[in-house]
């Protein structure tokens, strides 16, 4: 691997992260760009991005997590009634939710499972394959593979 295929993909790593975060980003450009371009191949390129905006989720989901045990049991009554509902909605619906973490405002969701306090490992699996399944069908799409 040359050091421009290796600086693309830190790029397109460092793009992937932020995209999955609640900072203004995106990296389907890049993504596509580079997939376009052949500069490397496309399951690299597909795991760099899926690996790297899943860790984008998995920061995101942490740090609403740490957020809201850190407020545990110092938020006003109307808060803590607020938080018991965001964990009540989520225990019945919110993990299938991540399946969308991906459409913009998808960040959303993810604080909403770092507040709910839901289980790492299922929250982590569920954000894996939707990210990965994500950057899989825009792969295809892009390479004519399908539709």
């Amino acid at each position: 691997m040359t050091s421009g295929v290796f600086l693309a993909l830190l790029g397109l790593a460092a793009a992937s992260f932020a995209a999955a975060t609640p900072l203004p980003m995106t990296s389907e450009p890049l993504f596509v760009g580079m997939l376009m371009s052949g500069l490397a191949l496309p399951a690299l390129t597909v795991a760099v991005a899926a690996l790297a905006n899943t860790a984008g989720s998995v920061l995101t989901y942490a740090l609403a997590r740490v957020a809201g045990n850190a407020a545990n049991g110092h938020l006003p009554t109307r808060a803590g009634r607020w938080q018991a509902r965001i964990e009540a909605w989520y225990s019945r619906w919110g993990l299938w939710s991540l399946l969308l973490s991906w459409l913009p405002g998808g960040d959303l969701l993810v604080v909403l499972a770092g507040l709910a306090k839901a289980p790492f490992a299922l929250v982590l699996a569920i954000l894996a394959l939707a990210k990965t399944l994500r950057f899989v069908v825009l792969a295809l799409v892009t390479l004519g593979l399908v539709g």
